[in-house]
């Protein structure tokens, strides 16, 4: 079941974070799908800009609608990932997507400000929402790269006057994070002091956290011993300052590069193992099943699994 953001925040704000996971494939989406289902966990679908253009937009779309049909019980919704304006007012006309993306973090606050309202004002006309961005992560993710000296944690000072003018409906906040494999080197961590000081400025309001894998050492292990060169310092979020955060306000979490570390993993164990194998679909049948080992026990993390019925009867159905 398709649904708003709206009402998944307001169940999940101050006891757990809903996990936003991004996808490209059939393969990604019943994974997905069943590690949700397996867990009873509200989830939300990301397509990012490059995974719109991977084959057609319009596959996706139609992957999304089949996997609501054939797991008629999970509650989710559809989201665009890091989206600029063209793609955030694509998507809006489209009609499919419940909440949009307007990623103008690295413009000035000012202008910040005038393109994430236009995306407001077009989005909440047919009922959408919309994330906005202030403050910067480092790091890369497809088309975006910002190198760590240009990256800026989010200011507390200026989230008041940013959603005031803006209209969003939340807010992804910098905190320490990054995009990619290589988030932390020794002891670093998220800067909890600065979500604290945004929640208390806007209270009640949903923080989204990007840049939140947790690059788990046994996948980058087992990449590397079946002929992956990933760098063995490579170090995500603790899953347990993802579970803090999610008492904390930080209502969505964003993770994509975990769901690609299982996805090479797999591939690279099943071709070197079964040399003799050109069927794509034995590797792939393994992936979905690894992938929704892996989604259930993040949703635990989070915190969401368990609430799908829950929320249900919030939402009245």
């Amino acid at each position: 079941m398709i649904v708003s953001t709206d009402a998944m925040f307001k169940h999940a704000y101050g006891k757990y974070a809903v996990g936003a996971y991004n996808i490209n494939n059939a393969e990604q989406a019943m994974g997905l799908f069943q590690g949700c289902k397996d867990s009873n966990a509200p989830f939300i679908v990301q397509i990012s800009k490059g995974a719109r253009s991977y084959t057609d937009k319009r596959m996706l779309e139609a992957i999304l609608r089949a996997a609501n049909e054939i797991f008629p019980d999970v509650v989710f919704a559809v989201h665009l990932d890091h989206g600029d304006e063209p793609s955030c007012m694509d998507c809006i006309k489209s009609g499919f997507y419940t909440s949009v993306m307007i990623d103008a973090s690295h413009a000035p606050f000012d202008q910040n400000v005038e393109i994430t309202k236009r995306v407001v004002d077009a989005a909440h006309a047919k009922k959408i929402a919309v994330e906005a961005e202030l403050g910067q992560l480092g790091g890369v993710e497809e088309d975006i790269s910002v190198s760590q000296d240009k990256a800026h944690l989010t200011d507390p000072a200026q989230v008041e006057e940013f959603v005031k003018k803006t209209g969003c409906d939340s807010l992804a906040c910098a905190i320490g994070t990054s995009h990619g494999a290589y988030k932390f080197t020794g002891s670093q961590g998220l800067h909890f002091e600065v979500i604290e000081e945004i929640a208390r400025r806007l209270p009640k309001f949903p923080l989204v956290m990007h840049g939140s894998s947790s690059v788990p050492f046994d996948e980058v292990r087992r990449i590397n011993y079946f002929g992956g060169k990933l760098r063995e310092d490579a170090k995500g979020v603790d899953e347990k300052q993802l579970t803090i955060a999610g008492k904390k306000g930080v209502t969505k979490i964003n993770i994509d590069t975990d769901g690609r570390l299982v996805w090479c993993r797999v591939h690279r164990e099943q071709f070197e193992l079964y040399p003799e194998n050109f069927d794509l679909r034995p590797p792939g049948k393994v992936f979905m099943a690894e992938y929704a080992r892996y989604i259930a026990h993040k949703n635990k993390v989070l915190g969401s699994a368990g609430q799908v019925d829950d929320l249900k009867k919030l939402l009245k159905v």
